[in-house]
């Protein structure tokens, strides 16, 4: 199951490729929950992780505070609010200026978390919550559209596709359309192609040999999240939850093609792309 893709040439559309550190907010994190409460001395230890993240290199950061991990149950949008609006707040009065995402489904968790000083909103059910795309069109803020199949609770019972990379970006596409219906700029705009939400191990590697041609027929910048994927695990025969050993070199071989790479080991994956411009 050969990853082939027609290689992107040239060390500035790597420099091109934003990392964003993923700053989780969950005691039930698949991999590195961050916050387990509201403490202060909690979201302090949040913020000085956040730093770590920008002197390694982030560009972004993603704060979320439910876990989308396979088999997951949602919590209250008060309970997911409470984690991560403290921590929200305590990065912007730390000085903290880049660009933050609340990763969140909930449209309610999305306008308190704007409120305390996120600038974006990352999705991954791409707007299910109704007044999503009013929330994100009312705030002028950034979106990324995910795709998943169910919901983190069932996406991986079985999921089967007819033709994995056309559903997927038909599914997008229309997303796109309802945003934009709903008053989101086609600028505001990200789609990514949910890699491990609801797909089997063959159909994450269909999506990622067919990347280089889905934000190109979205015309849409693509986020990636390959970070400490159960599907790598499976791959290379390591225990769960793997390390970015492969995720890795996955990036630099996709950079090319997305505007943000999603990552938990943010130091790694900068190393990693620092020697793919040297090489």
């Amino acid at each position: 199951m050969g990853l082939a893709v027609e290689h992107a040439s040239g060390a500035a559309k790597l420099r091109a490729t934003a990392i964003m550190g993923i700053l989780n907010c969950t005691p039930d994190s698949f991999s590195d929950g961050v916050v387990h409460t509201t403490t202060a001395e909690a979201v302090a230890a949040a913020v000085v992780r956040a730093q770590q993240m920008l002197s390694e290199g982030a560009a972004w950061l993603d704060v979320g505070g439910e876990s989308s991990r396979p088999g997951a149950t949602p919590v209250p949008a008060a309970v997911e609010a409470a984690r991560v609006v403290p921590v929200i707040a305590a990065l912007r009065q730390a000085g903290i200026t880049v660009p933050v995402s609340i990763d969140t489904t909930k449209a309610a968790v999305a306008e308190a978390a704007l409120a305390a000083g996120a600038t974006a909103i990352n999705d991954i059910s791409a707007g299910a919550d109704p007044r999503m795309f009013t929330v994100a069109a009312t705030a002028g803020c950034e979106l990324i559209l995910m795709h998943m199949a169910g919901t983190p609770g069932t996406m991986q019972q079985s999921p089967q596709y007819a033709d994995i990379v056309m559903e997927v970006q038909r599914f997008l596409g229309a997303r796109v359309a309802a945003a934009m219906a709903a008053g989101v700029t086609r600028e505001r705009l990200f789609v990514d192609p949910g890699i491990g939400f609801g797909k089997t191990v063959a159909h994450n590697f269909a999506l990622l040999r067919a990347l280089p041609g889905l934000g190109a027929n979205l015309a849409l910048p693509v986020v990636l999240g390959l970070s400490r994927k159960r599907f790598l695990a499976a791959t290379t025969g390591t225990a769960y939850p793997a390390d970015d050993c492969l995720g890795h070199p996955l990036h630099v071989l996709l950079a090319p093609w997305c505007a943000l790479l999603r990552v938990h080991d943010v130091g790694g994956t900068m190393r990693a792309l620092r020697a793919a411009e040297l090489a």
